[in-house]
């Protein structure tokens, strides 16, 4: 079983911080709605199945792209001018990665990352 990793993410400016396709984006509240839709989208391949169905060749995409960790974890918070986000997942940062861009786009950072 992969290890559990603890990444600490920013997002400079969430109230405007969507993906590029406004179907698969985020689009809440505030920091509790966008933490409970990165737990959901890492929890629950619907998230994935939907982009997946979007492209023009959906069975050449990586299978591997749609793991799922039923047990992530996130939670977000304001600090200064900026949204802190933690994330503790089995999940590797290539799939976070590509959850985070649809959800947000590029308007996050990943600041560090440590074993959970």
């Amino acid at each position: 079983m992969a290890g559990r990793n603890h990444y600490f993410l920013s997002i400079d400016d969430l109230a405007h911080a969507r993906g590029p396709e406004p179907s698969l984006s985020y689009d809440g509240a505030g920091p509790s709605d966008f933490a409970a839709a990165l737990q959901e989208a890492l929890r629950s391949p619907v998230l994935f199945e939907r982009w997946r169905a979007m492209q023009p060749e959906p069975d050449e995409v990586d299978p591997t792209l749609g793991a799922t960790d039923p047990a992530a974890e996130s939670s977000a918070r304001v600090a200064d001018l900026h949204t802190d986000v933690d994330l503790i997942t089995s999940l590797p940062m290539r799939i976070v990665r590509h959850r985070l861009n649809l959800l947000i786009g590029p308007g996050w950072q990943l600041r560090d990352m440590r074993a959970a």
